[in-house]
C-alpha cells in the first residue's frame, strides 16, 4: 500500500513540472535566506564573545568599595524615626585601589593558582592629545606592559613598533588604530599630552595596534608609572586590576568571592558587556520570529500547489476511493507530496546557504559591525544552525499539506463522478 501510494504522490507532483519546481525554488531560497541571516546573526555574536575574551579582561576589580546598603528610614513604621540630609554638597572622591600589590599577592597565592591565569593593575585617565593643528580627547591606560600583554596579548595584535621600543622610550605611547586614524599618527610621531590637572608631557608614538574591538583601538597604552604621574597617584595605588581567567565563560562565583577578599567591586566581562549582549539576544529573538514567518509562507506555497492537485485530480482520488482506498491513505499521501517539496527545497536552501555564506564571509571590505571591526562578515558555521531551519522548514510543509488531504478525504466518490465538469 505504501509503495502505491508513493508511486502516485510522486507522480502527481511530476505531472506539475513547473509548478512543482517553482515551489520548491521558493522554499530553496527562503530556506537559504533564513540560514544565512541566523548564520550572520549569531556569527556576530560568536566573534564579539570570542575577541572580547581574548582581549580584555575577563574580570576587572575596579577602585569602587563594596558598601551595605543604607537603612531606608522612610519607609519604617516606627514613628519616632526621621530621616535627613546632612552636608549634602561632597566632593567626589576618586576611583581607586588602594595597596594593590597586597591584592596582587593575594592572586598569587594556591587558593587562585588554578583560576587566575594573568593578572595586571591599570590607571585609567581621560587626557588630550594633540599634534599640529589636531586635538583629541582620549582614553589613556597605564599598565605594565608584560602583563597587560599576557591578558590581551597586544604583541601580537602590533601593526607598528613593537614592545621592546615602547619599553625602553620614555613616555612612550602604544596608540589604538582608531586613535591613529583619527589624528593621523605614525611611528615615532611625538605628540603633546595635556592631562586633567598638572604640566603637559611629550610623548612618542611607539607602537600602534588593532584588536578589532572597537572600544579598544580608541585606548592609548602608557607605563603604569606614567599614568600615575598623570593621575597624581601614589606608587600602591590605581585604579583598577584586570585578570584573565582560567574559565572565562564561568567566572561570576570567583568574581563574587573576590568582592568578599578585597573589598571591591568585581565586574565580570559579561557585566561590562551587558548592554550589547542583550541587543544580540533582542537580535536572534527577531531573527527567530522572521524564521517562523518565512516558514509559514512557504508552507503556504506548499499547501498551493497541493489545493491545486486536489482539484484536477478529484475524478482520480474518486476513483482510488471506490477501489478501496481509505481516507487516512489519501491524507498520508498527500502528506508525503507535501513532505517531499519541503525536503526537496529545504536540502536545495541548505546548498545555496553554504555558497552564500562563503561569500559573505569573504568579502575583502572592512567593516565596523557593531562593536567591532572586521574583514567581511562574521559568519557562523555550526551545523545546527543548518539543522534547525531544515526540519523547521520541512515541518511546516508537511503541516501544510494537511489542509488539501482533508479535503481529499472528504470526496464522495459518486458525487464526484457523477459531476460532468470534472
Amino acid at each position: 500500500m505504501f509503495g502505491t501510494l508513493l508511486s502516485i504522490g510522486l507522480r502527481h507532483l511530476l505531472g506539475r513540472k513547473r509548478q512543482t519546481l517553482t515551489t520548491i525554488a521558493g522554499v530553496a531560497v527562503s530556506t537559504m535566506v533564513l540560514i544565512t541571516t541566523i548564520s550572520l546573526t549569531r556569527g556576530l555574536l560568536d566573534s564579539f564573545v570570542e575577541t572580547i575574551v581574548d582581549v580584555a579582561p575577563h574580570i576587572t576589580i575596579k577602585g569602587e568599595p563594596v558598601e551595605s546598603l543604607p537603612v531606608d528610614l522612610l519607609s519604617d513604621s516606627e514613628l519616632l524615626r526621621h530621616a535627613f540630609v546632612d552636608e549634602n554638597i561632597q566632593k567626589e572622591e576618586r576611583k581607586e585601589v588602594r595597596n594593590y600589590r597586597q591584592i596582587l599577592s593575594i592572586l598569587d597565592s594556591e587558593n587562585y593558582a588554578e583560576e587566575v591565569v594573568a593578572v595586571s593593575p591599570y590607571v585609567e585617565s581621560r587626557v588630550i592629545v594633540v599634534k599640529g593643528s589636531k586635538n583629541e580627547p582620549i582614553s589613556m591606560k597605564g599598565v605594565v606592559i608584560e602583563q597587560e600583554n599576557a591578558i590581551s596579548g597586544i604583541e601580537d595584535r602590533l601593526t607598528a613598533g613593537d614592545l621592546a621600543f615602547f619599553e625602553k622610550t620614555p613616555n612612550a605611547l602604544l596608540v589604538g588604530r582608531t586613535v591613529a586614524v583619527d589624528m593621523g599618527l605614525e611611528l615615532h610621531d611625538e605628540v603633546t599630552v595635556v592631562p586633567v590637572s598638572g604640566p603637559t608631557r611629550q610623548c612618542k608614538v611607539a607602537g600602534i595596534f588593532f584588536s578589532g574591538v572597537n572600544a579598544v583601538d580608541n585606548t592609548v597604552f602608557v607605563s603604569l608609572k606614567f599614568g600615575q604621574i598623570l593621575e597624581n597617584l601614589p606608587a600602591g595605588k590605581v585604579s583598577g586590576v584586570g585578570l584573565k581567567v582560567a574559565d572565562p565563560l564561568v567566572n561570576e562565583r570567583l568574581a563574587a568571592g573576590l568582592e568578599r577578599v578585597t573589598g571591591y567591586n568585581c565586574v565580570t566581562w559579561q557585566e561590562e558587556n551587558a548592554s550589547v549582549l542583550s541587543l544580540f539576544n533582542r537580535i536572534g529573538y527577531i531573527v527567530f520570529s522572521l524564521v517562523a514567518f518565512v516558514g509559514v509562507v512557504s508552507g503556504f506555497g506548499v499547501a498551493n500547489i497541493l489545493v491545486t492537485t486536489v482539484f484536477e485530480k478529484s475524478r482520480d482520488i474518486a476513483i482510488m476511493k471506490s477501489y478501496g482506498f481509505s481516507a487516512g491513505a489519501l491524507v498520508g499521501m498527500f502528506i508525503l507530496e507535501g513532505f517531499f517539496v519541503g525536503f526537496a527545497g529545504a536540502l536545495a536552501g541548505g546548498v545555496l546557504a553554504t555558497g552564500s555564506i562563503s561569500f559573505l564571509a569573504n568579502i575583502p571590505v572592512e567593516a565596523s559591525q557593531g562593536p567591532l571591526t572586521k574583514t567581511g562578515f562574521s559568519m557562523s558555521w555550526n551545523p545546527l544552525y543548518f539543522l534547525f531551519v531544515i526540519f523547521l522548514t520541512v515541518l511546516i510543509s508537511t503541516i501544510a499539506a494537511t489542509i488539501p488531504s482533508t479535503r481529499a478525504a472528504k470526496l464522495e466518490p459518486v458525487q464526484v463522478l457523477r459531476d460532468s465538469s470534472l
